[in-house]
């Protein structure tokens, strides 16, 4: 997975977008409102703000199925 760790908030945001845009429903605020998410997260950590999107998206994306 990735080495930074991200707020539930911020988890629970990317699954929302996430699911919205697989269900061909993503809005505009729901996107923004992750883009913004992620640019405060990134700044928070210090880290390149592309570098802390791609890491979101593999995290909730690609995370192992609970079973």
């Amino acid at each position: 997975m990735s080495d930074i760790e991200f707020p539930d908030a911020l988890i629970a945001l990317e699954r929302t977008a996430w699911e919205e845009h697989r269900a061909g429903r993503l809005t505009v605020a729901t996107a923004n409102a992750v883009q913004d998410a992620i640019t405060q997260h990134a700044k928070a950590v210090g880290m390149p703000r592309v570098e802390v999107e791609m890491a979101l998206k593999r995290a909730v994306r690609h995370a192992p199925a609970e079973g």
